[in-house]
């Protein structure tokens, strides 16, 4: 079986439903508290839900017969402040975690994040060494804890420190698609604004506080979520595939592109206004990502990446629209 930790969020939930599509026994680790998140797996086979707090007592129990883990739990809220949260969530859950696969030898796929980046001012390569991590400076918390994780295992590499059988951190681009109605703030531009697009209003845009962006021209790389589920799976089943990779398109697209797609997508002309940003977010914006995908197609993944305008529209139309959005 696999065991995919935040399985009931996003990016989980729709590689839960990559792999239970595929015949594969799947285990969920997540809360689903009092939300509807609980629908993003209520379409498919799911052996079993647990909560994170009793992870450890049910790997001791269930253990021997896991045969991934697919770690993609997290406080991913990139305007957290309860650090400490942080720590125990992202950072020390991964790293236990990371142990307890190298002392079972057994395969993990970790989510790190773009995050990490910071203002891109370093470059977008995922290079893997301390060296070339200890350039890149991000620039919240969530960012940090993230680029921490992925500092601590390229020292065990560097060092030639045990590690599981095979093991694959992702550093997650701009993710959008279904299955994230339940995250309020940190819904994708599409999911937020369909509805009032579709009801006339026109759609709302940053500002740019940066001269060399126009409004709306910061650039984003958009990743379509099935494209991300099928890159997990493809890892878990080409276990000689090892490393830090992005997990992007590596297509810079715009706000304003995004925005276009979305209009297109409803068969509605565009209109798009802009909105001053939040005070709080001025300094930590990023206004420009671009995933190197070198690494990954080096590494043996050729499946082409869903452009933004195909993505959109089958977002839109096949789960917006839908009395039933969920995947």
């Amino acid at each position: 079986m696999y065991l995919v930790t935040g399985g009931a969020g996003m990016i989980g939930s729709n590689i839960v439903a990559e792999l239970a599509g595929a015949g594969h026994e799947v285990v969920v680790c997540d809360w689903l508290h009092q939300d509807e998140r609980w629908r993003n797996l209520a379409k498919h086979e799911v052996a079993d839900v647990i909560v994170p707090d009793v992870l450890f007592d049910w790997l001791a129990v269930h253990g021997d017969r896991v045969r991934g883990i697919v770690h993609m739990g997290a406080i991913s809220a990139t305007t957290e402040t309860d650090v400490d949260l942080i720590v125990r969530s992202n950072i020390r859950l991964t790293l236990d975690l990371w142990d307890w696969c190298t002392d079972r030898s057994v395969p993990l796929v970790y989510a790190s994040s773009a995050a990490t980046y910071g203002d891109g001012s370093a470059g977008f390569d995922d290079a893997f060494s301390p060296d070339a991590l200890a350039r890149l400076l991000p620039l919240n918390a969530y960012g940090w804890s993230k680029h921490f994780v992925d500092r601590r295992i390229a020292r065990i590499i560097a060092d030639a420190g045990p590690t599981p059988p095979q093991w694959a951190g992702l550093k997650f681009f701009n993710v959008y698609g279904p299955n994230e109605y339940h995250k309020g703030t940190m819904k994708s531009v599409v999911a937020h604004n369909a509805a009032q697009v579709t009801a006339g209003e026109p759609l709302r845009l940053f500002r740019s506080y940066r001269p060399d962006y126009g409004d709306g021209g910061q650039v984003r790389d958009f990743i379509y979520v099935k494209d991300a589920a099928r890159v997990v799976a493809w890892l878990l089943a080409h276990p000689q595939v090892s490393g830090l990779f992005n997990l992007g398109t590596g297509q810079a697209r715009s706000w304003i592109d995004l925005g276009r797609s979305l209009f297109a997508a409803l068969d509605r002309p565009a209109a798009i206004e802009f909105i001053d940003m939040p005070e709080q977010l001025r300094g930590k914006y990023q206004y420009h990502t671009k995933a190197n995908m070198a690494k990954l197609r080096a590494a043996g993944y050729e499946a082409p990446f869903t452009q933004l305008e195909d993505g959109v529209a089958d977002y839109v139309r096949n789960h917006l629209l839908r009395e039933d959005p969920y995947r």
